[in-house]
């Protein structure tokens, strides 16, 4: 008998690496518009995210993660399904993946748990969705990817508390039909449960705790810090607006970039330079006051992860669940003039990244290697012990995630906007090139807040050909598909 149950625990130990069971399960949340001011990424040195931080110290945390797209639409395309924006053609926030023949004999990371017999519950937004309109509330579902969803199956996001009515507007410029609030920072006299963050959370929390019959894969979608940043009073009042530290900004900054950035930046008509000369009109104390609402928004979403965390560790299953915390995009606070995200630059491009996956990361390990979000998908396939899906693009982590110390000879290659916008960041440069062949190089390691573009540079020539040769050969690039009419015209006719 004894000799019955040693084999049986052999067997579980190493079905999967690292874990007591075959199936581990799933804890994932992704993060809307956090950039790298967090503190174990030393983003800004006022915010304050001591979940997030201590979650980084339990598992393994990415310090020079990218995104695949700098928008939300785009990246979490990418991750979810595994597909690079290259590969499927989404590259914009135009269209909907459910319309792009592409996807039609794809399965997204969740639907593709549920296929290997998982049971799939999530809430708030993981798939494009926002606020601005109601319809966006149910944003791009995939509804045959899960068991149970928060709101519902057909609506990612549930309704949201605003500030009362007699808060002064903080508005920005608006334009082409976009509502008022979407350029807009204030507090809301609530409380955190209320939120819809907090509503989310809870649900999730609700489903940790619940009895178990099998692998589980948990989703959580944390709206905040997406705009607008509406949070309870008392994340502002962390941030007295007085005290407020503006982002490095360099008046100059953009005298060496080509002009076709702004195609990318001015994307949504109330995110773009427009944006900086509306706080520029109004003084410093606005400027802090947008920095204020952002960072108080930061705060707000690393109390739900804490929330998270808490409820996985009350339930018991800490572990034998892999925890993957990931942002779609960073987002700028004013550096280059921009504010927003759909830039290739660095505070776009860059995130917050971390996995903790007992008995395979080593709990406070770091890696500085440059990796994507793009990994996600086959990193999970990895570390679950599923096959990974032909379809799947991105190197597997696990390598890294075992030995941080390793070299890793990988790159970041993240798009947006117009075919042909590429940018290419490898552990110690980044260099850009756009559709109309225009181009920046930026060295990192000695100018991280890519002030002076390189591009023009004889001397550098060599290094802006080998980062140039890691873009997949144009032949083999996806055109952007699934009916978006307006996005196909401007490709015909460039």
């Amino acid at each position: 008998m004894l000799k019955k149950v040693l084999l049986l625990i052999a067997t579980l130990a190493f079905s999967a690496p690292g874990f007591a069971q075959d199936k581990p399960d799933v804890l994932f949340i992704a993060i809307d518009d956090l950039n790298d001011w967090v503190g174990v990424l030393g983003g800004h040195p006022q915010t304050k995210t001591p979940n997030i931080d201590a979650l980084a110290a339990r598992g393994m945390l990415f310090t020079n993660a990218h995104t695949p797209a700098a928008a939300c639409l785009p990246a979490r395309t990418a991750i979810l399904f595994g597909m690079s924006p290259f590969s499927s053609g989404v590259y914009t926030q135009l269209g909907d993946w459910r319309n792009n023949p592409t996807f039609d004999d794809k399965l997204s990371l969740p639907r593709y748990f549920k296929e290997n017999d998982y049971l799939t519950m999530g809430g708030g937004k993981l798939f494009h969705a926002h606020t601005y309109a109601s319809p966006a509330f149910g944003g791009q579902q995939d509804v045959n990817a899960w068991d149970a969803y928060f709101p519902s199956l057909d609506r990612q996001l549930p309704d949201e508390v605003n500030p009362p009515p007699s808060t002064p507007n903080q508005q920005g410029p608006v334009g082409n039909g976009i509502s008022t609030g979407h350029f807009d920072f204030a507090p809301t006299i609530t409380t955190d449960d209320a939120m819809g963050d907090g509503q989310v959370v809870n649900w999730i929390s609700q489903q940790l705790l619940a009895a178990r019959t099998g692998p589980r894969f948990l989703s959580a979608g944390i709206f905040r810090p997406h705009l607008p940043w509406y949070a309870p009073k008392k994340y502002f009042d962390m941030y007295p607006v007085e005290e407020v530290i503006l982002p490095d900004y360099l008046e100059t900054d953009l005298d060496d970039v080509p002009a076709v950035y702004a195609d990318l930046a001015g994307a949504e008509p109330d995110l773009n330079e427009s944006t900086m000369d509306w706080i520029k009109e109004r003084g410093t104390r606005k400027w802090q006051e947008a920095v204020q609402g952002y960072m108080a928004s930061v705060s707000f979403s690393d109390a739900m992860v804490g929330k998270l965390i808490d409820a996985l560790d009350e339930s018991g299953q800490a572990d034998n669940t892999i925890i993957v915390l990931w942002a779609d995009h960073g987002f700028h606070l004013g550096e280059k003039d921009s504010w927003g995200k759909m830039t290739l630059w660095d505070e776009t491009t860059r995130v917050p990244f971390i996995i903790v996956a007992p008995g395979v990361t080593t709990p406070g390990s770091r890696s500085n290697e440059v990796v994507s979000t793009q990994s996600i998908y086959a990193t999970l396939m990895e570390l679950t012990g599923l096959d990974r899906p032909e379809w799947v693009d991105g190197s597997s982590l696990v390598p890294l995630l075992e030995n941080p110390d390793m070299e890793w000879n990988d790159v970041a290659i993240t798009t947006y906007g117009d075919y042909g916008n590429f940018s290419v960041r490898d552990d110690n440069w980044r260099y850009i090139i756009y559709s109309n062949g225009e181009e920046e190089l930026y060295n990192n390691e000695v100018d991280p807040l890519e002030y002076i573009n390189l591009a023009n540079d004889p001397q550098y020539a060599s290094i802006k050909a080998a980062l140039a040769a890691r873009i997949p050969p144009a032949e083999t690039h996806m055109r952007a598909v699934g009916g978006v009419d307006e996005l196909q015209q401007i490709i015909e006719s460039n």
